[in-house]
């Protein structure tokens, strides 16, 4: 599938599109505190970003889009923070649910339910019971997410169900991430400039391709992306293979 990006912006035409496009939403807090806002102001506005960015993921013809909403560690911000975060999730849940249903998003939810309250638990299972279905476009939030925690819940899961040794394959292992059924990323984006994984997918990024911006999640937008989808796009992919000349 090719596409180009409308209106002003290159008319350079994408010649491969990523199936999968994992994205860390960086850059929330800094956005806000250079424009003299409360840190919980860019968390918001990080949040109200994330739909026009699914119509771009769809415009584009990407199939997969996971995003990075709160990680194993970002319990350890301040507590106001924290409750701020959670507040916005549910409330953002209540709201986009319904839209993302009717235009064919499947939410999965990516991540632990322990320290979440049982308002939002229920949310999160109501809003991927509701999209269970639907085929546009899935879309992976990882929430209380950590890509250690990940591996260590497969492995629990995998001595539970009592797996022989000799059946343990990266397959079968692949299975009992909680990205189960879902392809590897393509391509990883990270925002605001930083250059680190930050515990996101580890098992499923090894041959991902990875793409940095300095421009911070909430102006991260169709123009931002396109760059990112262009770059991975004249890069070669060879998953460790020497390709022939």
């Amino acid at each position: 599938m090719s596409a180009v990006l409308e209106e002003n912006s290159p008319p350079t035409e994408l010649t491969r599109i990523p199936t999968h496009v994992a994205i860390i939403m960086d850059g929330n807090g800094r956005w806000a505190q250079a424009r003299g806002l409360p840190r919980v102001m860019g968390h918001r506005q990080g949040v109200e970003n994330i739909r026009p960015l699914l119509n771009a993921a769809v415009e584009f013809g990407i199939q997969y889009l996971t995003i990075y909403a709160f990680s194993t560690e970002n319990w350890n911000r301040p507590l106001d923070e924290v409750r701020g975060l959670m507040t916005i999730l549910e409330q953002s849940i209540q709201r986009e649910t319904p839209e993302l249903h009717k235009n064919g998003v499947r939410i999965r939810h990516l991540g632990r339910t322990d320290h979440l309250s049982a308002k939002l638990v229920k949310l999160i299972a109501d809003a991927v019971a509701l999209t269970a279905n639907n085929t546009r476009l899935t879309l992976n939030v990882a929430f209380n997410y950590g890509g250690r925690a990940e591996i260590i819940d497969a492995v629990k899961r995998i001595i539970a169900d009592k797996v022989p040794v000799e059946n343990i394959t990266e397959a079968l292992f692949t299975h009992y991430l909680y990205t189960a059924e879902t392809p590897d990323p393509d391509l990883v984006i990270r925002t605001a400039g930083e250059m680190r994984l930050s515990n996101y997918l580890i098992w499923q990024s090894a041959y991902a391709e990875y793409y940095a911006t300095p421009t911070y999640w909430p102006d991260f937008d169709k123009a931002e992306l396109y760059k990112a989808l262009l770059e991975y796009s004249q890069r070669e992919r060879r998953f460790g293979k020497v390709l022939k000349p």
